[in-house]
């Protein structure tokens, strides 16, 4: 399954665990995920927001829901940007949400395809070169420690 990476609210998927385990079809870890969050392992199945096929996390997506509605590419071309949606979302408590506001204006900066490469880059191992998600601490492949969402939103907050 191919993984669109941007998103209505400026998350990049590309770090996603649950995204990354269907791109790559990693349907063992889909299972331990499943069974971590008692979940079936259909309900992860995902694409990514804009690609139509979601998880369960991102189905009901107020942000996604608002965007199509308004016929908007992102958030942040929005009247009413940012939002109470929006920054709610930013400020909860999941650190991944924490760049949303940064990413898209970001995007609204480099182009998305450029702040897509930028992140890609972001998101892999400066060591070995392999991606990882939004918590890893270390890489699965070479152990090195990584920068990740967590350390990711303390940085924000600064």
């Amino acid at each position: 399954m191919k993984l669109r990476y941007d998103t209505y609210c400026g998350l990049f998927c590309g770090a996603c665990p649950v995204g990354m385990a269907n791109e790559t079809g990693d349907v063992e870890l889909l299972e331990k995920m499943a069974e971590e969050w008692g979940r079936s392992p259909d309900e992860l199945r995902c694409g990514g927001c804009r690609s139509g096929i979601t998880a369960v996390f991102c189905t009901d997506c107020e942000m996604r829901a608002c965007a199509v509605r308004k016929g908007l590419e992102y958030c942040s071309q929005c009247d009413e940007y940012p939002c109470g949606t929006l920054t709610g979302f930013r400020n909860d408590q999941a650190p991944h949400h924490s760049a949303v506001l940064r990413n898209l204006s970001r995007m609204a900066e480099m182009g998305v395809e450029e702040w897509l490469e930028e992140e890609t880059v972001r998101w892999t191992c400066g060591k070995c070169g392999k991606r990882f998600g939004w918590y890893s601490e270390t890489c699965r492949e070479c152990g090195e420690a990584l920068f990740n969402s967590v350390l990711e939103e303390r940085e924000l907050e600064t």
